[in-house]
């Protein structure tokens, strides 16, 4: 049997570059096994960012009566944290571009820790504020990296399941984190809350130092950054010959399919009311189906994001239907728990495979970049659809929100269309070369 290896179409040959040094761990070698200590630190991690994030959320009246302020303005520090998170992740990627990514994560996670603590401690609203913005600096920093850093440690033919896996921590954080924060905060208060998981962004931090390998040659983003440009190899494929306008282009169609899903989203509450009735828990019953659900569909992303361009579409029409089905959810409650699963599973394969095209678009050259690019959009698409679904149900009542929001969703998913249509688009499946580096054309049934 010839001995193969995979090389992505959209991204030249790995750079050249020093060797992970003393005192970490060994480089991987991209190959078709997945690195899966590594993938699940970085889930975890990812779990512990969510569920940091979300926190205020879930203890919103014990957090409100502890600081002496309205919930509303409680609330408010998820928003400022997304606005946080918008604004600062460009900038930080940045002044971190020389350093180990490995390095960035764990100490993001270490900042993250001493917000979660800072916070907890917080004799008021105001340094609660200020707490909650240094951790979301962090957290900006923490995902624009690990989205990176991800794509570096597999081959192009593994990308959508090593982001699957990392997304699912972060899926978890939504489903099983939150609710067990305010589990913890009922039982002995949302300071005890925020302190354990101070105490969790640490063994976080110190399992990503001990656990997560370095890539192939050492860490891309640091020999990007040392390597001259007449030394560095001419860069390769799509991704190179188009530069930066189809990942630009794409990235904002999907956040414009956020604008939809989130903004529905946003109201899930009132929308599946009816169909809650049946469901053991009621509406908090049915938000914990929606988030298995969505497990479910970060799992299918992975199984299937080989295919990226197509499985996303799909995705994306799923989750257009589902929403626009929303206005016959009252017709019995069957339908209705039928269509908030089917909602929930394609809704929750977007995020993984949009961020697996995104970073295929990107190749090597624009990594650090579409990195940094992800959390950006995608925070600016829920902002934006959560303002916009509130005007809409302010001014014409929640009837018309899911009819509003399948035909944004419908926009976007005709402009990826249109845009995955063009010949060497990203998200076709890698091209698979022997040793001297000659393309080699697979085997029936082994493509």
């Amino acid at each position: 049997m010839s001995d193969t290896r995979t090389r992505t179409t959209n991204s030249g040959p790995a750079t050249a570059g020093p060797g992970p040094g003393p005192g970490r761990g060994p480089a991987l070698e991209p190959s078709d096994r997945l690195p899966w200590p590594s993938l699940v630190v970085l889930g975890a991690a990812m779990f512990v960012v969510v569920t940091t994030e979300m926190l205020p959320a879930a203890v919103l009246p014990q957090m409100s009566a502890g600081l002496g302020v309205s919930e509303p303005q409680i609330g408010l520090l998820v928003s400022v944290w997304a606005a946080v998170v918008v604004i600062g992740s460009f900038p930080l990627v940045r002044l971190t571009r020389r350093v180990d990514r490995r390095a960035v994560i764990a100490w993001s996670l270490v900042l993250l820790a001493v917000s979660a603590t800072l916070t907890a401690i917080a004799p008021g609203y105001a340094a609660a504020v200020a707490a909650r913005l240094l951790g979301a600096l962090a957290v900006g920093l923490l995902w624009a990296t690990t989205n990176a850093f991800t794509a570096d440690l597999v081959s192009d033919r593994n990308l959508a399941r090593a982001v699957a896996v990392v997304l699912g921590g972060a899926t978890l954080g939504t489903v099983l984190g939150t609710p067990a924060g305010s589990i913890v905060a009922e039982a002995i208060g949302w300071r005890a809350a925020f302190g354990g998981l101070a105490v969790l962004a640490l063994v976080a931090a110190l399992l990503v130092r001990l656990v997560v390998r370095a890539p192939a040659g050492g860490d891309l983003q640091t020999a990007a950054t040392t390597v001259t440009d007449a030394a560095a190899p001419a860069p390769t494929g799509p991704g190179a010959r188009r530069g930066i306008r189809p990942l630009m282009i794409v990235t904002l169609l999907v956040a414009l399919l956020l604008v939809g899903h989130f903004g529905t989203y946003t109201f899930i509450t009132r929308l599946v009311e009816s169909p809650a009735g049946v469901v053991p828990g009621g509406v908090g019953g049915m938000l914990f189906v929606f988030g298995l659900a969505s497990a479910f569909g970060v799992v299918l992303a992975g199984r299937f994001g080989e295919r990226t361009v197509r499985a996303l579409l799909v995705s994306a029409i799923v989750t257009g239907a589902s929403v626009l089905a929303l206005v016959l959810v009252d017709v019995h409650p069957a339908v209705g728990i039928a269509v908030v699963v089917a909602w929930a599973v394609a809704s929750g394969a977007l995020p993984a495979l949009a961020q697996t095209l995104i970073l295929r678009l990107a190749g090597t050259e624009h990594r650090r970049f579409a990195g940094a690019l992800i959390p950006v959009l995608f925070n600016l698409g829920i902002a934006v659809g959560a303002a916009l679904a509130s005007l809409v149900v302010a001014q014409a009542g929640l009837a018309a929100l899911p009819p509003l929001a399948a035909a944004v969703i419908g926009v976007a998913v005709v402009g990826l269309f249109v845009g995955t249509r063009a010949p060497g688009r990203a998200g076709a499946r890698p091209e698979v070369v022997d040793r001297s580096g000659r393309p080699r054309v697979p085997r029936r049934g082994h493509a």
